[in-house]
């Protein structure tokens, strides 16, 4: 029963994600590969709305509080086995750009709390928003057909790059890098 409880809210997270249809005007004009990942150029980057909710741990969190910083926003569930792979190179993407001006902020949605928290513990050690509704998600006006899926914010509060699936530390890591070197304007 839980597994089909899992899978359920998997596939209703998947449908409401994919409700959002703002991304297609944007993404026609970025760079997209065959495996799933999205760059923009950034004059066609598109600006993440205000962005606030409830973290894990019942604290307040507000996207603008991280003004001028690259952010990488990862979408994942405690139910998702991508997620679980992608947990310790995101941490360890974490850790290696932190103190080049990049927050991390997760995105848990369709979950039980208590199921969140413990996946987090031993994890990773930046802060998650609690999105059972998926409300949060769709603020940020990406379709995204799968979870997990990460964006990469540019210090302007844009979408520099999107991937829609998991990704791996040697992906991530020289992307967020990347994004990181870029003058502000």
């Amino acid at each position: 029963m839980r597994r089909l409880v899992a899978v359920a809210a998997a596939v209703v997270a998947a449908g409401v994600l994919t409700a959002c249809s703002g991304e297609e005007n944007w993404a026609k004009k970025c760079d997209t590969t065959a495996d799933l990942v999205i760059e923009c150029a950034p004059a066609d980057r598109p600006q993440v709305p205000a962005v606030t909710g409830e973290l894990l741990d019942g604290k307040t969190y507000d996207l603008a509080a991280e003004s001028g910083k690259v952010v990488v926003v990862n979408f994942w569930g405690s139910w998702c086995s991508p997620c679980r792979a992608e947990a310790d190179d995101l941490e360890k993407t974490f850790q290696a750009t932190r103190d080049k001006g990049v927050a991390f902020i997760g995105v848990n949605s369709r979950d039980d709390r208590d199921a969140a928290i413990n996946f987090e513990r031993g994890r990773v050690t930046y802060p998650s928003l609690f999105d059972f509704d998926a409300k949060v998600a769709l603020k940020f006006d990406v379709t995204q057909t799968s979870t997990p899926a990460t964006l990469i914010l540019d210090r302007q509060g844009r979408i520099a790059v999107a991937l829609r699936r998991a990704t791996t530390l040697g992906e991530l890591q020289p992307l967020v890098e990347r994004v990181a070197a870029e003058e502000n304007p």
